[in-house]
């Protein structure tokens, strides 16, 4: 029997937004809340935003347990970056639809990695309906380790792009950290412990008034959130006013800070060791993310799902496609589930049933070519595919285990 949360559902629905920069884990995070809330029969609505079209962090989160289909407490806003004109007029009108349909006791949202908080803030400091408790900034442990020296670069480089009156990636970090109300550290676990303390020292005097937090593996309790008080606002009213007016220009922009994504479609499966190879060789510090689904031609009956953050790489299996459980001489499905299966590939537009590899990068503008067009060069050509398909073998150093990879 599920524990119901003691949540009175005639006072302002409480508001959680889970930010921080590209590839921090907000989607683990708002899993981990998620699968809490499910148990507990707290009625949760939910709005991912991504900056992709391929919306992977959507689909993901849309196909758990916690939604039915057509869900009404579930909303997914991709191609606009929330914090853009464009995104807060689509999450108004997200919100309007969820309100209308469900009786939330939480509302979560997960920001994309290049949304800044400050738009957001402003705009549930007037929404009557909502009461903003939390803005929880998640910060990478690893990446501020690998690329600001423990968080002591930090402010050094924002001092300089304050001078050189200049705005990037730098800036959308520390100003993440500055509005939020609770300050939490994701994967301690991939960095040494000594550096751990470092960390937490150098962004904690950004924002010295907020608690800072360890969360690995997007483990904070369920308790904690719904004892959040109403987000303080005066406390960023002067931050809010110094920096609004260079944020209302950044508002009309859906890839602010140098950004650039690209989309990569294709149906032929990825040379395992050209893959492998490509990440050693080209996945630059400034590539911040890379993620969807994919194949290798060594593992071709596998669906998996591709989660770059960083130096980072992470391989997870999502499922089988189903053109290889009809391949399988012993599936083990009767001939009506056949036909149902051969029904559904029928309306396949590939040339390989449904398999297919979706990825989306994202990364400054000056290198983001250069890494998508190297994984590009990474799929089988013709004289490949003709191999692959008659069955051949191709070599294939990624781990069986699909365990987190260090590049």
């Amino acid at each position: 029997m599920k524990e119901k949360a003691s949540i009175d559902p005639t006072t302002k629905i409480p508001v959680l937004i889970i930010n921080g920069f590209l590839g921090s884990g907000k989607t683990t995070l708002l899993t981990s809340l998620l699968v809490q809330s499910f148990k507990r029969d707290l009625s949760v609505g939910v709005v991912v935003n991504d900056m992709s079209e391929l919306d992977v962090d959507g689909l993901l989160v849309a196909q758990r347990e916690f939604f039915e289909k057509d869900a009404c407490n579930f909303e997914s806003i991709h191609s606009h970056v929330l914090s853009s004109n464009q995104g807060i007029n689509k999450l108004r009108h997200a919100l309007e639809r969820m309100v209308s349909n469900s009786a939330l006791e939480l509302l979560i949202i997960e920001t994309s990695g290049s949304c800044h908080p400050m738009p957001l803030i402003e705009f549930f400091s007037t929404q009557p309906q909502f009461k903003l408790t939390g803005v929880l900034t998640l910060v990478d442990s690893a990446m501020i380790d690998q690329d600001y020296d423990c968080g002591q670069q930090l402010v050094p480089i924002m001092q300089r792009n304050l001078k050189n009156q200049q705005r990037d990636t730098t800036n959308l970090l520390v100003e993440q950290i500055m509005f939020c109300s609770h300050l939490m550290l994701t994967k301690v676990d991939r960095i040494a412990e000594s550096k751990i303390n470092t960390i937490a020292r150098s962004i904690h005097e950004l924002n010295p008034l907020v608690p800072v937090v360890s969360v690995p593996w997007g483990n904070l309790p369920l308790d904690n959130v719904l004892a959040m008080t109403e987000y303080d606002y005066h406390r960023v009213a002067q931050l809010i006013k110094e920096l609004k007016p260079t944020l209302e220009l950044e508002c009309q922009d859906d890839r602010p800070y140098n950004l650039a994504t690209r989309v990569i479609k294709d149906d032929r499966p990825f040379h395992p060791q050209r893959l492998w190879d490509a990440c050693n060789q080209h996945l630059g510090q400034n590539i911040y993310r890379s993620k969807g689904f994919f194949y290798l031609a060594s593992r071709d009956n596998l669906s998996l799902l591709w989660n770059q953050a960083a130096g980072g790489i992470n391989l997870e299996l999502i499922g089988y496609w189903r053109a290889a459980v009809l391949e399988e001489e012993d599936n083990r499905f009767d001939e009506m589930e056949l036909e149902a299966l051969r029904k559904r590939l029928a309306k396949e537009t590939g040339r390989f049933g449904d398999r297919h590899c979706h990825l989306t990068v994202i990364g400054d503008k000056a290198q983001v070519d250069w890494f998508a067009e190297s994984l590009k060069r990474c799929f089988l050509d013709e004289d490949e595919i003709e191999h692959w398909r008659s069955g051949g073998s191709f070599p294939d150093p990624w781990p069986e285990n699909y365990a987190r990879l260090e590049h």
